[in-house]
């Protein structure tokens, strides 16, 4: 695990947050919309005309260019488990942004994942497995990503509110997965030259699973708060990124008397996760424009009258 790699793995990291951020802004300024294809494209329409979903996009290119830098250079099993590291950048850049400071359980959540984060890699040590995948793995592996999306987005339309927008992100998470598998191999084989790769197939298979990653993580967004989606993202394609570099390259970890802390870190990923998720600023729709379409900002709910404290009673919710 080379520091070029680390580095470039986290500007990934940190490129895809603020994005995520920014168009989550966006998002907090166009009405939600019906359901159905018509309205989510007028939805889209507009947030097209927000600066801020702009520059999230040029966030989301230049993340894109640093990853195949981290994939060119690292593995796959390396590269996807260190942007798990974006759910910290999230909530740091959507601080700023949205105008929340975090608490002191925040930053206990922020230690936890971050240790968590270290422990399994320095303990699991990834190795770098072949630059492309054996002839053959891809069409079993392609069939088993298909299939979880379509299980996960047919099971995200039973749903509203968080658990949607968990179950959205969760599977924009196997899709951006299969994309940075997607995007190795076609590093892998750029020796060969560009001219040889055009006429195959990866460019045009990751081109085509990079948009759908991307209109699942636009769903997701619009679904709900980034505290529900962005855990169920980042830990989901952690995951799923260290399955199909083991299948597709050969990328193994050590396992053994390792387990054990291995497990261990994960736990800490998860349990920092989840109290990032829960925190008491994250916890009231924190990622809602200022005085926005979505309600006051954060600092007017703090001063309005009668408001509950973090984990009361919703003066919305109907009473049971």
């Amino acid at each position: 695990m080379s520091a070029l790699t680390v580095v470039l793995a986290l500007l990934t990291a940190l490129s895809n947050a603020s994005a995520s951020v920014l168009q989550r802004r966006a998002a907090t300024d166009e009405p939600a919309g019906g359901r159905g294809m018509r309205q989510a494209v007028r939805w889209l329409g507009h947030v097209l005309r927000r600066p801020y979903w702009l520059a999230g996009a040029g966030l989301l290119a230049l993340s894109t260019v640093f990853q195949a830098a981290a994939l060119a250079v690292g593995s796959l099993a390396v590269v996807q488990p260190l942007l798990a590291t974006e759910l910290l950048f999230t909530l740091a850049v959507g601080g700023v942004v949205f105008r929340a400071r975090p608490s002191r359980r925040t930053w206990l959540a922020f230690t936890a994942l971050a240790a968590g984060l270290a422990l399994f890699l320095g303990v699991a040590a990834p190795s770098s497995g072949r630059t492309t995948a054996l002839p053959g793995r891809w069409l079993p592996a392609g069939v088993a990503v298909v299939c979880a999306m379509v299980a996960l987005v047919v099971s995200a339309r039973a749903v509203r509110g968080a658990p949607r927008a968990a179950l959205l992100g969760l599977a924009s998470a196997v899709s951006f997965a299969a994309t940075a598998a997607l995007l190795k191999e076609l590093m892998g084989r750029l020796p060969q030259g560009v001219g040889a790769v055009l006429t195959q197939w990866p460019p045009y298979v990751t081109a085509l699973i990079g948009v759908v990653s991307f209109l699942l993580l636009q769903s997701a967004f619009r679904a709900g708060s980034l505290t529900a989606s962005q855990p169920a993202l980042t830990l989901g394609d952690a995951m799923v990124s260290v399955a199909l570099g083991s299948a597709l390259f050969d990328e193994q970890i050590a396992l053994g008397v390792r387990v054990l802390p291995e497990v261990l870190g994960f736990a800490l990923i998860g349990a920092g996760s989840i109290g990032l998720a829960g925190a008491p600023w994250a916890g009231g729709a924190w990622d809602t424009a200022p005085n926005g379409r979505d309600g006051p900002g954060p600092e007017a709910r703090e001063r309005a009258p009668g408001r509950p404290s973090a984990g009361g009673p919703d003066p919305d919710r109907p009473a049971p």
